[in-house]
């Protein structure tokens, strides 16, 4: 069916006993050997790092994304699946689904339980994926967990120690697998691709505030003061906050701040429904709204505009059409 590149990154799916926890440290060839192939696939392995995904930095993010780059300027190449800790793998998956020019499928998976565990998730996760990645063509990034396919763009973890660990909340399903067949129920849509950025020697910064009850704009303040080139703001309800964040979002913009707003409500786009401190205000004051994604994905999307090789001023524009809430033309993937 296809050479496969597996590129190995760590996570609970490379996770032993540590004596006090579990922790990654097994390599791409070990994570491997625990899985069967599917029938008419080859598989390399590129051991990228070994860490658990809560320590993932931006440098690992655009290594892991240059290296995907690289990977498929072999045309030999048929599909890439990565593995990755699921605390992060969402972000990850999201940063090369906004690079990802090429038809070509490149999943992501990983596991909720560590090697060697009894009835572990990790084989069949990896089977899945590799699978998944022969399988398929012009969908994207997508994401592979306990049968089921997800667009990277939307899905989120939402289930802590579940082994059915990830969804879009906002979408139906994207498809399944079974039997060793991948069954598609809809085509993704996807804005056009970023080019690939450089690696800066300092990425910026870019700080995530949630409002709550008593919420008031001094951790938003501070992000600012602290350096954050972006910020994305967790609101409630469909996107709302108070006069006083309202404020510090209009001075955090005129100092040349990119702000993202998102809600805390795990589904549904945020709306621009109401005023006094309401999303209204807050896209007035120049915070971008995020539509149906949420925050860990909507810090990429900041991030990636502040990399993207545009003039200051066009990462607004950048910014929009990465969170697709900006009028953008989306394509089918």
């Amino acid at each position: 069916m296809g050479r496969i590149v597996v590129i190995s990154t760590g996570g609970t799916i490379a996770s032993r006993w540590q004596g006090s926890g579990f922790a990654a440290d097994a390599d791409g060839s070990e994570v491997m050997a625990t899985a069967p192939l599917p029938e008419g696939i080859t598989v390399e392995v590129v051991d990228l790092f070994s860490v658990n995904s809560p320590r993932l930095t931006t440098a690992h993010q655009l290594t892991l994304l240059r290296t995907v780059h690289e990977v498929l300027a072999d045309p030999e190449v048929d599909g890439i699946v990565v593995t990755h800790g699921t605390d992060t793998l969402e972000e990850s998956a999201f940063l090369v689904d906004l690079h990802h020019h090429d038809p070509r499928t490149v999943v992501f998976t990983g596991s909720q339980l560590p090697m060697g565990s009894a009835a572990g998730d990790g084989p069949g996760n990896l089977y899945d994926a590799l699978l998944t990645a022969a399988a398929t063509r012009g969908l994207g990034v997508l994401i592979t967990f306990a049968g089921r396919v997800h667009a990277a763009r939307g899905t989120v973890k939402t289930q802590a120690v579940a082994l059915d660990a990830f969804a879009d909340p906002s979408k139906e399903l994207l498809g399944k697998i079974g039997f060793g067949k991948v069954t598609m129920l809809r085509t993704p849509q996807r804005p056009t691709p970023l080019a690939l950025p450089s690696m800066p020697e300092l990425p910026p910064r870019v700080d995530m505030v949630m409002h709550h009850a008593d919420g008031d704009p001094v951790l938003l303040n501070a992000a600012v003061e602290a350096g954050a080139r972006g910020i994305v703001l967790v609101g409630t309800g469909a996107g709302n906050a108070t006069p006083e964040i309202v404020d510090a979002v209009r001075a955090a913009v005129e100092r040349g701040v990119l702000v993202a707003l998102t809600t805390r409500v795990p589904a549904g786009p945020v709306t621009e429904i109401y005023t006094h401190g309401g999303a209204v205000d807050l896209v007035a004051a120049g915070a971008v709204p995020s539509g149906t994604l949420r925050a860990g994905q909507v810090r990429i999307a900041v991030l990636a505009a502040l990399l993207a090789d545009v003039e200051p001023g066009e990462r607004m524009r950048v910014l929009r059409d990465a969170l697709a809430s900006g009028g953008p033309v989306l394509v089918e993937a």
